[in-house]
């Protein structure tokens, strides 16, 4: 009797952890990701080293280089802690175009740091799916006229498509 009450326990809790899940599919984010996608997808993307700096936003999405966490030197430490086995890396932007909403998006899941003027910024807001192909998140951000620094870090691959875009 004990097993039965155990393996229904079991059962419901992992009814709970799935239903609990991000939506699946390219139409379950909450605005239009279609330019952030092709961005994404798109073959010319710029392939960057961890650790590197651009003058300016790149005009299109770009491909980061990622290392194990202990050797990416992330200039902060990332609000959460990068499980055994993932990657991270970080590139530095010197300024915006202007001051205004940016979308930052990612091909696959990660944990994303913006930090601008000494402080972690926070998203203004999120979106997530999963079974969308070329987008996993895409997070809004309100960004000012001055350099800030993008790291990411519990990716699971050594390469991450980012893309950071004028929100529209």
């Amino acid at each position: 009797m004990r097993i039965l009450t155990l393996l229904a326990a079991l059962s419901l809790g992992a009814t709970s952890a799935f239903a609990a899940e991000e939506p699946s599919g390219c139409d379950k984010f909450k605005w239009p990701i279609e330019r952030e996608r092709a961005a994404l997808t798109a073959p010319d993307r710029a392939k960057l080293s961890t650790g590197s700096e651009q003058a300016a936003l790149p005009s299109s999405a770009i491909t980061l280089g990622l290392v194990a966490p202990a050797e990416a030197k992330l200039p902060s430490p990332p609000e959460r802690a990068p499980k055994d086995g993932t990657f991270a890396g970080f590139t530095g932007i010197k300024a915006a175009p202007k001051a205004g909403l940016y979308t930052i998006s990612l091909s696959s899941g990660a944990w994303v740091d913006v930090v601008q003027d000494g402080h972690v910024l926070k998203p203004v807001a999120f979106s997530g799916a999963t079974d969308c192909d070329g987008i996993r998140k895409t997070m809004k951000y309100e960004l000012s006229a001055q350099p800030f620094v993008l790291q990411v870090s519990g990716a699971k691959d050594n390469s991450l498509p980012i893309a950071i875009l004028p929100a529209q």
